[in-house]
């Protein structure tokens, strides 16, 4: 019985159309192309808000309750340029790094405990449970019990805001770390703080840097919230103490350019410091799109 031998398929040749006979995709207008950046985007809505703004000041015609934008720009210039804003700035700043890197640093040793040993698990779930629903405003009277008037009392409350936001999204970070990359660090002999720093923290960094602008968010706010209160200390008040001052005073567009330059501050760390960080890490690593 002779072999299946199969049909030969007859060749044929395909002509192509020309390139020139294909639609290109027509280029982008200038208009367009100014779009693509988005800092001109945030811009463009930065100035649709402040022109809302200055006609509903404008329509209400009481500076006493609401200034016009204009009005506040002049007085956040006024206090630039004398200087007592950027005094003010730099005490509510300085407070806030010692207090957010003291956070940090805190729940980096907590999480590392957390992933290394069950009673690290137990102790982070517990404390998180129990404090993190805490707001930090709430422990003011404790502050000024155990620390009394100054920096010592906002470093402790800033710690709190910070501490557990974080400790809970590095943990969550760490957790959904793929098993093949833990199986490789073991395999190389990492252990300790060298398999967090080398494998866990890496896999979970987009994890991380969520937690540190969450941490960041809780900070700054608590701190302004907590110099209203008791942020003056032997004639150093900072931005939270600023805004208070003037409001006393019935210097509402004080008021309002003080609140104003912590909005800027926060756009400028998002924008600049948070953005150039993921930009740098986990948008170039293709953790993050």
């Amino acid at each position: 019985m002779s072999a299946l031998v199969p049909p030969v398929r007859a060749e044929y040749e395909r002509a192509l159309e020309p390139f020139t006979a294909v639609a290109l995709e027509r280029p982008l207008s200038p208009w367009n192309r100014l779009l693509s950046h988005g800092w001109l985007r945030k811009g463009l809505i930065l100035a649709v808000l402040a022109l809302l703004w200055e006609l509903v000041a404008r329509w209400q015609a009481n500076d006493l309750l609401l200034p016009t934008f204009t009005a506040t720009a002049k007085a956040l210039a006024d206090g630039l340029a004398s200087g007592d804003l950027v005094a003010k700035t730099a005490i509510s700043l300085g407070v806030l790094l010692k207090g957010y890197v003291l956070g940090v640093a805190l729940a980096f040793l907590l999480t590392s405990l957390a992933v290394s040993t069950q009673l690290g698990r137990d102790l982070l779930s517990t404390l998180t449970s129990m404090l993190n629903p805490l707001p930090a405003i709430a422990l003011l009277p404790l502050a000024l019990l155990w620390f009394g008037l100054g920096q010592g009392s906002l470093v402790f409350v800033l710690v709190h805001s910070v501490l557990w936001p974080l400790a809970l999204n590095t943990y969550a970070g760490f957790q959904s770390v793929p098993e093949t990359l833990r199986m490789a660090g073991r395999n190389y002999g990492l252990t300790g703080l060298r398999y967090v720093l080398q494998i866990l923290v890496p896999a979970a960094l987009p994890a991380i840097l969520s937690g540190l602008k969450i941490g960041w968010a809780f900070a700054w706010r608590t701190l302004i919230a907590a110099e209203l209160v008791f942020g003056a200390s032997s004639g150093k008040g900072g931005l939270g103490w600023y805004i208070f001052q003037n409001r006393n005073e019935l210097y509402t567009d004080r008021v309002f350019a003080g609140l104003a330059l912590v909005v800027i501050i926060g756009l400028l760390v998002e924008g600049l410091g948070f953005a150039t960080l993921e930009r740098l890490t986990v948008r170039r690593w293709g953790q993050q799109r």
